[in-house]
């Protein structure tokens, strides 16, 4: 994306986990379920008063702030014939002009008082199928690579629901966050795409590691 490209916050939103109850009588502590707020200070860790119930596999410095491009809400309710309600997927910020494909991993962007930097492609969980009862949506969002990312945070701040975000710095190895989905997801043994991937020293730790794994085997 360009530096001029006007980015609007649709969303904000915070939450911590609690239980969600889904298919018959079963339930989860997730905190998918989260909620539009005024404003919330930004920490290295992640929101203040924002959580994850699945430490494993959410959360984390890498994983402090998620984002989801607005576009495609209107894309799934149409493709799915039904509306969907503010962070679906769990999302801090949903946001228009920051699609998968114009994202880079190392982008740094300036949010409210705080920056922040794209880290990883988000790998998207059952969760989501578990909330909106529909395997349908988190498969089509793996094929897609419309997944939202993830970004650590290089300098604490308040945000606001109505804060600017704006590009501060595009990473010069222009490897955007559609592109790793593919490798990461369909393309697993792509060498050239795996060295690339790995060539972005901003990559999160975790993928990372996932992706000297796959080199290792495939060499």
């Amino acid at each position: 994306m360009q530096k001029n490209d006007i980015i609007e916050l649709k969303n904000f939103s915070i939450g911590l986990p609690k239980k969600l109850k889904y298919g018959n009588g079963k339930e989860i502590n997730t905190a998918i379920h989260k909620k539009t707020t005024e404003e919330a200070l930004l920490k290295k860790e992640g929101f203040q008063g924002d959580g994850v119930g699945d430490l494993k596999h959410h959360g984390g410095l890498d994983r402090a702030v998620c984002v989801y491009p607005y576009e495609h809400y209107l894309l799934w309710e149409k493709e799915f014939g039904g509306p969907l309600a503010p962070s679906t997927f769990g999302e801090n910020l949903t946001v228009t002009n920051m699609l998968e494909k114009d994202i880079n991993v190392g982008d740094v962007f300036r949010l409210g008082e705080a920056v922040i930097q794209v880290t990883q492609g988000r790998i998207p969980c059952s969760t989501i199928t578990k909330r909106t009862n529909n395997p349908a949506l988190l498969k089509r969002m793996v094929q897609t690579g419309f997944t939202g990312y993830l970004c650590r945070v290089l300098e604490e701040g308040i945000v606001r629901k109505d804060s600017n975000i704006t590009l501060l710095e595009s990473h010069p190895e222009k490897v955007s966050i559609l592109y790793g989905n593919e490798i990461y997801f369909h393309k697993q043994k792509d060498l050239d795409g795996i060295k690339r991937l790995l060539g972005v020293e901003e990559l999160a730790d975790e993928w990372k590691e996932s992706l000297v794994s796959r080199l290792n085997k495939l060499i």
